[in-house]
């Protein structure tokens, strides 16, 4: 047998009062790319990081082509060829995006001066961002004014930049749409058509079938099982990673009525910063409106100006037909218009305080008495949400950013929903979320959609669109490029995201 790129036997890694790994073992061959896929606190991520470097396993072997290797750190891995792009991206937002690929190994001139030869850095950067559908004039843009999924592409493609024989990716479409997603693919078939072997993570079990040779599926930090490409599909993947079915993974219990009211209205609505092109829809009582779109259609711009984040410059947004002046969040918040935005951990939570802490922040009003916040008030609001959504989290004490991102975004959704929203905005509502999590936030936001709140629900996950929208609205290039109804399918969604006429 080909002796495999990379193997991992029996590992195992504990943290205080936790086993990560108990004895996990996998191998990757040559130009193999092989899933790891489980829910969140499987063990995947701590997996990973052993191999790159990040940890070091406290039993267990990791064989690189046949020979045991211990990195002592990832650094030490990127130079073996093992080099690992994290689900939360490590770029300098302050820096240029050629900065960035060539960031701890830049070019320089020859010479006692090594100066930074930024000519052929640039030369090269181009190519990178080449192959990762990205435009040559990306390069000298800064990173922190890149969209999420732009950011994402350019940590892939420093990656390339390595003389890389090991490339694990973790979540790495979870900001892209289904353009960028496809662009991926071919980039990960070239990986291998040249030998290099990659490790993929992902909650998109769609993705695990379409690009991976196998899936390796961990289950409590153990090893649950392995699949065949022939065998994956998604109740297979599902029945191993949760141990159970999952008998209806998109509810549609709700039955939006087609006369329903419009609780939000959007009327010609135009920004600042955003295009000349104004845009227009609304969203019912007791519906989920889907919203789909390229990455830089400008459907987080949107909810951002609708929720007081953007300031309006035209148009005007109603609430059950009456104008809403929002000037500023506090005005969206207090009228129920609220927004679960697309990166919970820097908009969304306050990462170094509690639980507790994040679902009593916006709900402190409600909480309080003349003589100040009701502890016992607050102690049960934090049971009743806690309880309701299901979090995992030792105590309301538990610092929000030591849980899962799954209970993260639970967390969000208890801190609005404490509040009776009329209105809820979700901006990829289950990014990097595991698949029994995403189980439970979909049959939460059917329950929602079900008492008559008005779901406007944009994300770039096709599965998701499809399986839980009532009703999908496309956005193309800032503007309203049509609405979809009845059965709605993938290609005429795409047709709509890049340009093309409703047929």
């Amino acid at each position: 047998m080909t002796t495999p790129r990379l193997s991992v036997t029996a590992a195992r890694k504990e943290f205080p009062g936790v086993v990560a790994l108990d004895g996990v073992s996998l191998a990757l061959a040559p130009g193999e790319v092989l899933a790891v896929v489980g829910e969140n606190g499987a063990g995947k991520s701590t997996l990973m990081k052993i191999v790159a470097g990040v940890y070091a396993a406290d039993a267990g072997e990791v064989q690189l082509d046949g020979v045991p290797v211990r990195f002592a750190g990832p650094g030490a891995a990127a130079e073996a060829g093992v080099v690992l792009i994290h689900q939360e991206l490590n770029l300098a937002e302050n820096l240029t995006v050629l900065d960035n690929l060539f960031l701890g190994r830049e070019v320089t001139t020859a010479g006692a001066l090594r100066l930074l030869n930024r000519r052929e850095m640039a030369g090269r950067a181009a190519g990178l961002l080449a192959r990762v559908g990205l435009p040559a004039d990306r390069l000298y843009a800064r990173v922190e004014a890149l969209p999420p999924g732009e950011k994402q592409l350019v940590e892939i493609a420093r990656s390339l930049g390595t003389d890389v024989r090991v490339l694990i990716m973790d979540e790495p479409t979870s900001s892209l749409t289904q353009r960028e997603t496809e662009t991926l693919y071919g980039v990960i078939d070239g990986l291998k058509a040249t030998g290099v072997s990659v490790m993929y993570i992902s909650h998109r079990l769609a993705e695990v079938k379409r690009c991976c040779d196998r899936a390796v599926v961990l289950r409590d930090g153990r090893n649950a099982g392995e699949l065949a490409k022939a065998d994956i599909t998604h109740d297979n993947l599902v029945r191993l990673m949760v141990g159970r079915d999952l008998k209806q993974f998109y509810p549609k219990t709700h039955r939006p009525e087609p006369s329903a009211p419009a609780v939000l209205t959007v009327r010609g609505v135009r920004y600042r910063g955003g295009p000349e092109t104004p845009a227009s829809f609304d969203v019912r009582a007791g519906e989920v409106l889907g919203m789909a779109g390229l990455v830089g259609a400008g459907r987080t711009e949107l909810s951002e100006a609708v929720f007081g984040v953007r300031h309006i410059t035209a148009g005007e947004v109603l609430l059950n037909d009456r104008p809403l002046a929002v000037r500023t969040p506090r005005d969206a918040i207090e009228a129920g218009v609220l927004l679960v935005p697309e990166d919970r951990r820097l908009h969304g939570l306050v990462l170094a305080e509690g639980v507790g802490f994040n679902l009593s922040l916006p709900n402190l009003a409600g909480l309080s008495t003349a003589l100040g916040v009701s502890r016992s008030r607050e102690a049960e609001m934090h049971r009743t949400w806690i309880d309701r959504l299901r979090v995992k989290t030792p105590s309301a004490a538990q610092p929000v950013g030591l849980l899962s991102g799954g209970n993260q975004q639970k967390v969000v959704y208890g801190k609005w929903l404490a509040r009776g929203p009329k209105v809820l905005v979700l901006d990829e509502p289950t990014r990097g979320v595991d698949v029994g999590a995403k189980a439970e936030i979909y049959a939460l936001i059917d329950e929602l959609a079900g008492k008559g709140v008005a779901v406007w629900m944009i994300t770039s996950d096709m599965e998701e669109l499809l399986g839980m929208s009532d009703r999908v609205v496309v956005m193309h290039e800032g503007r309203v490029a049509g609405e979809l109804t009845g059965t709605v399918s993938e290609e005429a969604v795409m047709r709509l995201a890049t340009g093309g006429a409703a047929t």
